[in-house]
C-alpha cells in the first residue's frame, strides 16, 4: 500500500490547482481511492482498498473558517487557482475566508465535493482527466 511520504512527495509537484489533475492520477496509482483534506490545517486521511488508510500531518498554522460560507466567491476563488493564479496556501486561505471546512476526493467516481462547518455540501465538481 501505499505511505503518507510517497502522497507528500506527489503534492509537492503541484504548485497551483492546474497541476491538481495530474497530481490525483499519480496517487490513484499509487493505490488511493479517496481522501478527505481540512482546511484549518491541510491535515489530510487517505484511503485506500481493504480498509486501508493513513494520515499527513499538519502543514500550517491553524487558519479560522468562517462560519457561513459563500459559494459565489468561493467558486471565483477555485477557478483562479485552476487556472494557476494562486498556490496552494493562498487557496487554503480562500476556502477559510468563503465557509470552505474540508473537501473529500473520490477517485473511483473523480469528484470533489467541498463542505462547510455544518458539514453541507457547498459545492460537487468532476475532476479533469
Amino acid at each position: 500500500m501505499f505511505t503518507a511520504e510517497q502522497i507528500k512527495a506527489a503534492h509537492e509537484k503541484v504548485k497551483s490547482g492546474a497541476d491538481f489533475p495530474k497530481y490525483i492520477q499519480e496517487i490513484k496509482q499509487l493505490g488511493v481511492t479517496a481522501f478527505e483534506t481540512w482546511v484549518k490545517d491541510s491535515h489530510t486521511e487517505y484511503f485506500g482498498d481493504n480498509d486501508f488508510h493513513t494520515s499527513s500531518t499538519a502543514m500550517y498554522a491553524n487558519l479560522a473558517v468562517a462560519g457561513t460560507s459563500n459559494k459565489a466567491k468561493f467558486e471565483h476563488y477555485l477557478k483562479i487557482h485552476q487556472q494557476g493564479a494562486t498556490d496552494y496556501f493562498t487557496f487554503c486561505h480562500h476556502c477559510a475566508e468563503t465557509g470552505i471546512e474540508k473537501w473529500f476526493v473520490s477517485l473511483g467516481k473523480m469528484t470533489c465535493t467541498y463542505y462547510n462547518k455544518a458539514g453541507n455540501e457547498v459545492l460537487v465538481e468532476k475532476i479533469p482527466q
